[in-house]
């Protein structure tokens, strides 16, 4: 059984490496990667330059599709036909095709989708293009891309470069182990094997755990065909990246303990049009407070993360 899921996952991971855009529309050249009860309570007024990475800009409504403001990047993207977005296609439960429709699903996509919704009327109207992380804010600097949902974590940093929506998700880092472990942290796990991205954070945190070896494979997938293998103990990395592993194998599980890092995700838009990151920020608004956001963590992340928690309250207050 051991070996048939190491084929599957191998034969999995080679399905979606072979992917190269999603939607319906042509794929288009990508630039050369570079080196990178729900509530939405609000925090508004002046703010230095990133006193708080998450904090965003304040929305200021929600036009429906025939009442875009004239000359707003809103009313530019619906007069091309389609929003186009950056994502992952192989990270399970936020952006991954599905082998059997040929479709990108997940988390991310149901943001974007909304996104979307709100600009056309019509969710589907939106071009998946498949990027690296490395890709992220390239494709947002040279207008390659509307928008990019990717695991993107805010920081202080990339603000310098691109703008934010308001956070979406808060991840953070965790462990995923075989089902007849009692880890729950990487204090756990002395003298033990654990498995991270090459040149990852989460590889980085890993020796700041006395006596945990830090094993480092190419992609998380690579981690989880060393986990089946029997080469390694354990996985960490954020929980939404586990969750999609623990998808992969009913061998492996995330554990319950707390997340031991904060990672605030956020939708990436160009710094050049904040008006589109207000529209962004207020579909997300309604999107928390009408339950759609719980809906689809439900769907993609409840069954390995547990229930949906109250979404990530939005921080405004941030001047273009």
């Amino acid at each position: 059984m051991r070996t048939r899921l190491v084929a599957a996952a191998a034969s999995l991971a080679a399905l979606l490496a072979g992917c190269s855009s999603g939607g319906v529309y042509p794929a288009t050249p990508l630039p050369a990667s570079s080196t990178p009860a729900p509530t939405t309570s609000t925090t508004t007024g002046a703010a230095p330059a990133c006193a708080n990475p998450t904090a965003s800009y304040q929305p200021d409504g929600l036009p429906g599709p025939g009442d875009l403001p004239a000359g707003s990047y809103m009313q530019a993207i619906r007069a091309r036909g389609r929003l186009i977005a950056g994502v992952s296609a192989d990270t399970l439960q936020l952006g991954a095709r599905n082998p059997l429709t040929g479709q990108i699903e997940g988390f991310d996509i149901d943001m974007l989708r909304l996104v979307a919704d709100a600009i056309f009327g019509d969710p589907s109207r939106i071009e998946l293009r498949v990027i690296t992380a490395a890709d992220r804010i390239p494709v947002l600097a040279n207008g390659t891309v509307d928008i990019v949902a990717r695991n993107f974590s805010i920081t202080c940093a990339r603000w310098q470069q691109i703008a934010f929506s308001a956070e979406y998700y808060r991840s953070g880092q965790k462990v995923l182990v075989p089902l007849g472990s009692r880890a729950q942290t990487l204090s756990d796990l002395k003298d033990k094997r654990v498995c991270a991205p090459a040149g990852s954070t989460s590889l980085a945190k890993i020796g700041d755990f006395a006596g945990v070896i830090p094993v480092a494979a190419a992609t998380h997938t690579g981690c989880l065909v060393l986990l089946q293998q029997g080469q390694i103990d354990a996985i960490t990395g954020d929980d939404t990246v586990l969750a999609g592993l623990s998808a992969q194998d009913p061998y492996a599980k995330v554990t319950a303990a707390k997340a031991f890092t904060v990672e605030p995700y956020g939708l990436g838009i160009a710094n050049s049009h904040p008006e589109f990151v207000r529209f962004v920020n207020a579909v997300l608004e309604r999107a928390k407070r009408d339950g759609t956001w719980t809906r689809a963590y439900n769907t993609w992340l409840a069954g390995a993360l547990g229930p949906a928690p109250a979404p990530p309250a939005a921080v405004y207050g941030r001047t273009p």
